[in-house]
């Protein structure tokens, strides 16, 4: 998956810019029950920016990625490379919650990615964090699933990429909580 192609660009300067771009989007089906577009937060110069699936129920009220149980589990994980989310970015592969926590439609991965792709082109961080399969498979451009991946540094476009598990999946089965934590113990080692 071409991520930092200056010819995908969509010409933003600045982090704000694309969030004006995006607007009150209305591009595809997941506009018509969000209550707000989820665009990401954090450092804007962070050496980390995790990307995760798609914002859930407390995103959407909020506008915040990960604020609910998986955001506080995600904290956590951070704490295992040295880090607090004031020293990432978070962002999703789509910005608006899919009706029921569904999984996002390729048509809407592909119509919300162009802005994630601007998004990482601009915080050019040195390590990408890709939570879960469909981050971890947008962004490295494979239909393999994250237990293959997980635990294992990938380069794509000149970016470090470290696929782990989501930390929604680690609440439901508790086996994946080490192995999380260990995946970000290994990003520590990398920013070391």
């Amino acid at each position: 998956m071409v991520l930092s192609h200056e010819a995908l660009s969509l010409g933003c300067a600045t982090l704000d810019e694309v969030e004006q771009l995006i607007g009150d989007c209305h591009r595809c089906t997941l506009s018509a029950e969000r209550t707000c577009i989820v665009f990401g937060s954090g450092d804007a110069r962070a050496r980390v920016m995790v990307i995760g699936e798609a914002p859930g129920k407390h995103e959407d009220a909020t506008g915040l990625p990960f604020v609910g149980a998986a955001g506080k589990l995600l904290d956590e994980a951070l704490g295992y490379a040295a880090l607090d989310r004031s020293r990432v970015f978070i962002a999703n592969v789509v910005k608006c919650r899919p009706p029921a926590n569904r999984d996002p439609q390729p048509v809407e991965i592909e119509t919300c990615t162009q802005f994630l792709r601007e998004q990482i082109r601009l915080v050019s961080p040195e390590v990408l964090v890709t939570l879960g399969n469909f981050a971890t498979r947008f962004v490295l451009g494979t239909g393999a699933g994250i237990t293959g991946l997980r635990g294992k540094v990938h380069h794509v476009d000149g970016f470090k990429v470290l696929p782990v598990y989501h930390p929604a999946a680690t609440i439901y089965d508790r086996t994946k909580r080490e192995p999380l934590f260990a995946d970000f113990a290994l990003l520590g080692e990398l920013l070391a």
